[in-house]
């Protein structure tokens, strides 16, 4: 034992095959502890990101994926590999004795630690990199930047009032009263000085000129820049029609937007939540958990329909109805009525709903509107190549790029917070020369009333659904396949397969759709077989022999 630290004997060499992950304590302090062939690795068991315990998660290779959204470490020495965490994980020395392994715990053990980031220092590099926006896509550049060695200038614009914050709880926790103001900033303000990352908020941008490489404010004020990337994200869409104008109809996008709902709600019974999207769907569940009575219109036959399929947007909507939720589905609101604030909803077909307010989840549209020589596509979303460039010295990122899918060669868009992270990333890394194309794997996850969903990949249409387990039991797989090839899978009580799943997509290792048909392939068993292996083979074998087994018990 050295000073400060104590060998702790953990486990038997034994206790753990390869490719697996067990969760030990050593007093208050707990441990993870990976086998990869025969090296041992021990790193800190919880997720920085929310505490998922990560032992529940998959191991492939190096690479630990947590189980409950995705953040990815490095095994061997505990860096952040993916987001949505921001912090690493903390490693411990590993010694074998005969076959005991012991593991070197400090007194004072922390269960993350930040990562390593550079300092600025303009004798070194006087170049100046600005990011508009300090939204997922924003806040994950800069990070990166120190990370990867830029000691210039870094520097954040931002249309808000407040430093970068989790956004995606805006229609979560926050919006039904779970989360307190205090733990929605994705850092302290002290890191952003620490780091020397200017901060610049309540700044609008009124244009970029992209030859000029110079910004212009709101004010006349301008900036010049080496770098600039782009991630101002959606400006969410406003219903074209009659009282669209009138009080307590909301939007909901930004912390004084949740602000403002939650205001309202507080006086209110009735509510109407306008669309059957990711955020209208968890806003309706938000303010039922409120207390208000509330109804859903949108025009899709069950929510989530284009993107999941009729069944699993079944599961939920049945789900919101238990707990109270009615739905006007197959509606289009045809105007909002009020003197001054909306009284009711009128929908197409005539019928009046009564209501206190309304929010209005009906999608956002790329605010780029400020930009100036970049190509942008018809929905007004940036074009970028395969390096997150749209221009010489302009990159984008988030909701507002449209990117080339790496699997398919086309362009898409896709509005995930993990992804803008994801590209934020990848951005930041091609501004300082690392010349990396964007390959990750896009993921999503939502939770409502007590179910709660992963999903991983991008499917804009699909040939079939294949589906593993039951959707009325919450238990189950849904593979969405386009000839013959898996483009995605959405997830309940799932999580282990669906990380293993991320994996499986990330290394081009998917099953055919007719391999899901005949075979029950373990996903996780999978990540354990070397690439030149057949691994359809092996997975299926192990789960024959085990079920022989069963049977002769």
């Amino acid at each position: 034992m050295s000073m400060g630290f104590t060998n702790v004997h953990l486990a038997k060499i034994s206790d753990l095959r390869d490719g697996e992950m067990k969760e030990f304590s050593a007093g208050e302090t707990r441990i993870l502890l990976a086998r990869s062939g025969d090296r041992f690795h021990a790193v800190s068991a919880t997720c920085p990101h929310y505490g998922a315990p990560l032992a529940e998660g998959a191991l492939c290779g190096t690479r630990i994926i947590c189980p409950w959204h995705h953040a990815v470490f490095n095994v061997v020495n505990g860096d952040l590999e993916e987001p949505p965490a921001l912090d690493a994980l903390v490693s411990y020395r590993v010694q074998i004795e005969d076959d005991r392994i012991l593991v070197s715990v400090p007194e004072d053990a922390q269960d993350r630690r930040a990562p390593v980031m550079c300092d600025r220092d303009l004798n070194t590099d006087s170049r100046q990199f600005v990011i508009i926006g300090a939204g997922a896509a924003g806040y994950a550049a800069a990070q990166t930047l120190r990370e990867e060695g830029f000691r210039g200038n870094v520097v954040m614009i931002t249309r808000e009032d407040r430093a970068p914050y989790d956004r995606p709880n805006l229609s979560k926790d926050y919006l039904h009263g779970h989360a307190e103001p205090e733990w929605m900033p994705l850092r302290p303000e002290e890191f952003f000085n620490e780091h020397n990352i200017d901060l610049l908020l309540n700044r609008e941008v009124k244009r970029v000129d992209a030859g000029a490489k110079t910004i212009t404010f709101e004010g006349g004020e301008t900036m010049e820049y080496d770098a600039l990337l782009v991630a101002t994200g959606g400006m969410p869409v406003r219903l074209n029609v009659p009282g669209a104008d009138l009080k307590n109809v909301h939007l909901l996008r930004s912390f004084a937007d949740a602000d403002s709902i939650i205001e309202t709600a507080r006086h209110s019974r009735h509510a109407v939540v306008v669309g059957a999207s990711f955020i209208a769907m968890e806003a309706a569940y938000s303010l039922c958990e409120r207390g208000l009575e509330v109804t859903v219109v949108a025009p899709s036959q069950e929510p989530f329909e284009t993107t999941l399929g009729r069944e699993v947007g079944a599961l939920f909507r049945r789900v919101h109805e238990d707990h109270g939720v009615r739905f006007k589905l197959g509606s289009i609101v045809y105007r909002f009525e009020g003197s001054h604030h909306v009284e009711a909803v009128a929908l197409d077909n005539g019928e009046l709903i009564k209501t206190d307010m309304v929010v209005v989840g009906a999608g956002v549209r790329p605010s780029t509107y400020f930009l100036e020589g970049v190509e942008l596509d018809q929905s007004g979303a940036v074009v970028v190549d395969s390096r997150m460039r749209a221009a010489d010295g302009i990159y984008a990122a988030g909701d507002i790029v449209s990117f080339p899918d790496y699997r398919t060669g086309e362009q898409v868009r896709i509005e995930h917070w993990r992804t803008a992270q994801q590209q934020g990333r990848a951005a930041a890394r091609n501004m300082v020369g690392r010349d990396m194309a964007f390959d990750g794997v896009p993921f999503f996850w939502t939770r409502q009333f007590d179910i709660g969903l992963l999903y991983v990949g991008h499917a804009v249409s699909w040939d079939e659904i294949i589906y593993r387990g039951e959707i009325s039991s919450h238990d189950f797989l849904a593979f969405y396949i386009k000839d013959d090839r898996v483009l995605a899978v959405a997830g309940m009580n799932r999580d282990r397969e669906m990380a293993a799943f991320e994996e499986l997509v990330r290394l081009g290792r998917m099953p055919t759709a007719q391999q899901l048909k005949w075979k029950d392939i373990n996903l996780v068993e999978m990540l354990r077989v070397p690439e030149s292996i057949n691994a359809w083979e092996v997975s299926a074998a192990r789960q024959m022999e085990a079920a022989t087994s069963r049977n002769f018990e």
